[in-house]
């Protein structure tokens, strides 16, 4: 028997199938889907079996397959299809591929380390007579009479020595279950009742199989909760059910709701997990002991069966595309790979829709549903904008008048206040007044970023870091400057500004360590704080009833980052954080602090006008040429040496004019950040109509480069972001 396998190594020059025999004693214990150990070259690796030959001429050259890794199949058929369609449409590594899909434990080179956590009980033994000889013996008898078995722990209570005598005497009998690390134990089946138009919504997704749709609601208006009404109409029905969410800090609370009323039937996928709890609930998905899938992008391959309907919420969430590694796969193309092969419904749901998405609907592409109301029937929360270039001559710190008023009187009131600014640390970069000196990466053309709590300058592009001290480097001067803001700064600020208030913030430094995104939400939901700080994962999805003002510090950290979507995104952020705020029956209110009070992302998203906003960028869009009116694509051409980057780089755009009709080709240019990582980078940006064309002229520039070493040549299909 010969098999093919694909091996893991990251390296596009072995991105092929390697043929392998079979030993005898192995030939009944393969299978397509499983993990192999095989001999590469002086090495062993792990890979997985992808075919098995029917025929296979000139087996003498072939070495043997060294170790079966599994005992289930690791890839399933749909998976092993699904890889191979990734590949087409990203261009990427196969293995990698396959190797997104999984979780640490069922990648190859991982697999043989994960263990598998068990509970031990006890039971009678109905084939022998009870003797004891004490007191604890008999009272573990007595419980075993009354319960079925017995967890171990309970047990050892009582008595280790009487239960080892037991066990001993063959009284009782030890059994071994498998635990998993997580549980969804507060299943009351709390189902809320529908407003007409929420119904509506429900009534015309369950009537029709096989279609895409864009749920277009407002903050507030009960999304989740048709989303659940949904799910539970195709679970009767037998089928399985995915909901997407962008960001690790929505995936509590949605899991909270969703185990609410569906208890054990849902799983959980996402990178707060830790490689246990993933791999316990990639085998309950597999055993089919989950119907749900509920986390974040990587969920969309949960190896669920007969999938009924895949929910993608807040669909206009950046977060959905992998863009910093291979694959750059965006989930919605995975969903509706998956919608294709279990002939199911995607949900595309949110209340700031992406350009593409709205277009798409506009003209028919998309099942377009609305829910234009609140479910408590209150009107969207007011919003006041403030504007800086005025409000900054009577500040306290990075807080207006207006808006310092505003949280003195929501804090009087006892109420909670979210505060949004995108931007984590304590201050952008460092400068020296005395020489102009700036503290600036070593690896990577970037200013590094000062963290006050660790007194540490660090990059967010490589990870560099170093300490900060007194005197500037250069000129060895006391003249250090902090310029700019970020969250550490404006917590250090609050609490000068509201000294009673308990302050409580969110950002990815915060929440890096396991389990703090749970806590944080949990503990602001029961008002143990006051005043939520954060970057924009507090901006999405989080519903907190006693919320009655949100601020934004600076509406223009995402309006002045030099990319087309930045309107959008600006437009989207305030909407959705301006959401957040009088969610119950209290009323809401939001202030938004701006030196660009006119730009039209600001003035329709204080007006929660978003097909005004729509019109208006759909029109700039049009006249540059920019989605969805045309395809984006960059080709990145990467490498050690700039000098043979660029002339790579004039040598590929060349052969694209050479290859390419009515095709845009803007470049080579330099990354926004030059270098990153000692690595110098180019791209070249094509704006285009059609298609396929394209993916035939890019493949055959990535294969040619394949086998050259000074540059790697990558490219980014409908990318969200030019930088």
């Amino acid at each position: 028997m010969v098999v093919g396998v694909l091996v893991e190594i990251q390296n596009k020059r072995v991105d092929k199938i390697f043929d392998y025999l079979v030993p005898d004693d192995l030939k009944n214990s393969i299978k397509v889907g499983f993990r192999v150990v095989v001999p590469f070259g002086r090495m062993e690796l792990d890979g997985f079996i992808v075919t098995i030959y029917d025929n296979y001429s000139n087996k003498d050259t072939l070495k043997s397959i060294i170790e079966i890794i599994d005992s289930e199949i690791v890839l399933n058929d749909e998976l092993l299809l699904l890889g191979k369609e990734m590949q087409k449409i990203t261009l990427s590594p196969l293995i990698s591929c396959y190797q997104v899909m999984l979780p640490k434990a069922l990648k190859a080179k991982h697999g043989k380390k994960m263990s598998i956590k068990y509970d031990i009980f006890y039971r009678l033994n109905p084939d022998k007579d009870i003797v004891v000889s004490s007191s604890s013996q008999q009272k573990i008898v007595e419980m075993l009479k009354e319960k079925e078995k017995i967890i171990r722990k309970d047990l050892l209570e009582i008595s280790s020595s009487s239960l080892n005598t037991l066990l001993k005497n063959e009284i009782i009998i030890e059994e071994k279950m498998e635990h998993y690390r997580l549980n969804y134990s507060n299943y009351n089946f709390i189902k809320k009742e529908l407003t007409s138009e929420q119904q509506k919504v429900v009534d015309e997704v369950i009537a029709n199989d096989s279609n895409n749709y864009l749920l277009y609601g407002v903050t507030g208006s009960g999304k989740t909760e048709v989303y659940m009404e949904i799910i539970d109409f195709y679970l009767r029905e037998g089928k399985t059910c995915i909901v997407l969410v962008p960001e690790i800090s929505l995936t509590p609370q949605m899991i909270q709701r969703f185990s609410e009323r569906f208890g054990d039937m849902i799983a959980a996928i996402h990178s707060g997990l830790s490689d246990g709890e993933k791999y316990d609930e990639w085998r309950r998905i597999v055993r089919g002991e989950a119907s749900i899938v509920i986390g974040a992008r990587s969920a969309i391959f949960a190896p669920l069966k007969n999938i009924g309907v895949i929910i993608m919420d807040e669909e206009h969430s950046e977060s959905y595309k992998q863009s910093d590694s291979n694959p750059r796969y965006h989930a919605r193309d995975i969903a509706f790979l998956r919608a294709k092969t279990h002939h199911c419904s995607i949900i595309f749901g949110s209340a700031t829709p992406s350009l593409e998405s709205m277009a798409r609907a506009l003209k028919g592409v998309y099942k377009l549903l609305e829910l234009p109301h609140r479910v408590n029937g209150k009107s969207l929360p007011h919003v006041d904008i403030i504007d800086m270039n005025i409000a900054s001559k009577k500040m306290k710190g990075y807080f207006s008048f207006e808006l310092k008023n505003a949280v003195d009187k929501c804090l009087s009131r006892n109420e909670q206040v979210i505060l949004l600014l995108n931007r984590r640390g304590y201050s952008s970069f460092i400068t020296c007044k005395n020489c102009g000196y700036t503290f600036k990466c070593p690896n990577c053309d970037i200013s590094l970023t000062y963290h006050k709590s660790s007194n540490t300058l660090r990059c967010h592009y490589c990870g560099y870091g170093e300490k900060v001290y007194d005197q500037c480097p250069k000129c060895s001067e006391p003249s250090l400057n902090k310029l700019g803001v970020g969250t550490q700064k404006i917590e250090e600020e609050l609490q000068n500004i509201f000294p009673n208030s308990k302050i409580l913030r969110m950002d990815y430094d915060t929440t890096s360590r396991k389990g703090m995104h749970e806590k944080m939400i949990e503990d602001f939901k029961n008002h143990q704080y006051d005043i939520l700080l954060g970057t924009q994962m507090v901006a999405k999805g989080l519903d907190f009833s006693n919320v009655t003002l949100v601020g934004v510090i600076n509406a223009d950290t995402t309006l002045n980052i030099p990319d087309f979507r930045s309107s959008e995104n600006t437009f989207s952020l305030l909407s959705q954080v301006a959401g957040r705020s009088g969610r119950s029956n209290k009323e809401g209110k939001v202030i938004i602090q701006t030196f660009n009070p006119d730009h039209y992302a600001i003035y329709y998203s204080s007006k929660y006008d978003y097909l005004s906003f729509y019109k208006k960028e759909m029109n700039i869009r049009k006249q540059l040429k920019y989605p969805p009116y045309f395809y984006l694509s960059i080709i990145r051409i990467n490498g050690k040496d700039s000098n043979i980057v660029y002339q790579e780089s004039l040598k590929i755009k060349r052969s694209l004019e050479r290859n390419l009709d009515h095709v845009i080709i803007l470049g080579p240019s330099v990354a926004s950040i030059f270098r990153v990582n000692n690595i110098y980078r180019y791209q070249i940006l094509l704006k285009y109509k059609n298609e396929e064309e394209i993916y035939f002229i890019i493949e055959k520039i990535i294969n040619h480069y394949k086998n050259q070493s000074k540059v790697n040549v990558d490219v980014d299909f409908n990318p969200l972001q030019l930088l």
